[in-house]
């Protein structure tokens, strides 16, 4: 299949995609659209939001409709890297055999990772970054594609420990989830209240997403459009020159360059999406607040006045 045939496929099948999962998931468009453009840009997403808002659940549809494995882990301060990863036990003949953890699936539900100490996030993090595990000096790679979808309860902090910065960049998106509208309500409690149970079908396969990933990366990109995205990342950085006074005054610390280059493979992900065979400023700023979200860090003049990270990011355009 030519490159241009793949990328209208992609179109129609992501349609599809996206009224597979409205079977389960009343509204929430904008989650599941960055969800998506995160799982074809082979990233991994941080979802933060209150109790109660069908992460899970959202996390499990999508995963069915995509035709993948799906494994979830619920991070309590106890939980030990061999958890995760797997250990090694001697089996009846007297030799060492690894059973593998909850972490060798396609896509991982790490729900609330900042529960967890140090140690395991560490864990969890080498998985992220090289789809691969080392457990008792063995290297074993995960099947492909791999995606790790954390969730944060913003409300308690007590007794969590906080994902570090460096951590945290190792997230493509971080998707806000709010509570739904009145109406969206009223649907979500009619539908879950009754003995109706929807069946959602599975529309890819393992391979098809990683073609359609390997398509999404050779997609080029103009010089104008890279140079943009390299723009927004610097002025969120207060000591650069083209930080503005306004950035100087509300953050203390910027985005890395894995910022720029996450920018523009959501950005090339997200034109794809929408039929595109170039990103252009506006795919850009589209995906901007997700990726940005979490890699600048406001300092407490900013959360005096009640500024949010949205905002910044909204100032920097």
């Amino acid at each position: 299949m030519s490159d241009v045939a793949a990328i209208q496929e992609l179109v129609q099948k992501q349609l599809a995609l996206k009224q597979e999962i409205a079977k389960v998931i009343v509204g929430q468009d904008e989650v599941v659209h960055q969800i998506i453009t995160s799982v074809f840009a082979g990233g991994h997403a941080l979802l933060v939001g209150v109790p109660g808002l069908a992460k899970t659940l959202m996390v499990n549809t999508i995963s069915k409709a995509l035709g993948l494995d799906f494994k979830r882990i619920q991070f309590t301060p106890d939980l030990m890297p061999s958890d995760i990863l797997g250990s090694e036990i001697l089996d009846e003949n007297r030799h060492f055999k690894f059973i593998k953890g909850p972490i060798f699936t396609n896509i991982l539900l790490a729900d609330e990772i900042n529960r967890t100490p140090p140690k395991t996030q560490a864990a969890l993090l080498e998985a992220m970054q090289e789809r691969a595990v080392t457990v008792a000096g063995h290297h074993y790679a995960l099947d492909l594609p791999y995606f790790v979808l954390a969730t944060q309860n913003p409300i308690e902090q007590e007794g969590t420990y906080p994902l570090p910065e460096a951590q945290l960049d190792r997230f493509m998106f971080a998707i806000k989830l709010d509570y739904p509208s009145f109406q969206e309500e009223v649907d979500v409690v009619k539908a879950t209240t009754s003995n109706l149970k929807p069946e959602v079908n599975a529309l890819f396969t393992a391979q098809e997403i990683i073609d359609f990933q390997q398509v999404i990366r050779k997609i080029p990109v103009a010089d104008n459009v890279i140079e943009y995205a390299v723009s927004l990342v610097s002025k969120t950085r207060p000591d650069n020159p083209l930080a503005t006074d306004f950035i100087k005054t509300y953050i203390d610390w910027g985005a890395g360059p894995r910022a720029s280059q996450n920018l523009i493979l959501a950005a090339k992900t997200n034109a794809a999406l929408q039929g595109k065979f170039s990103p252009d400023i506006e795919d850009v700023q589209a995906v901007a607040v997700g990726i940005l979200r979490h890699r600048i860090v406001k300092n407490y003049k900013a959360d005096a006045e009640g500024i949010t990270e949205e905002t910044i990011i909204e100032k920097l355009f």
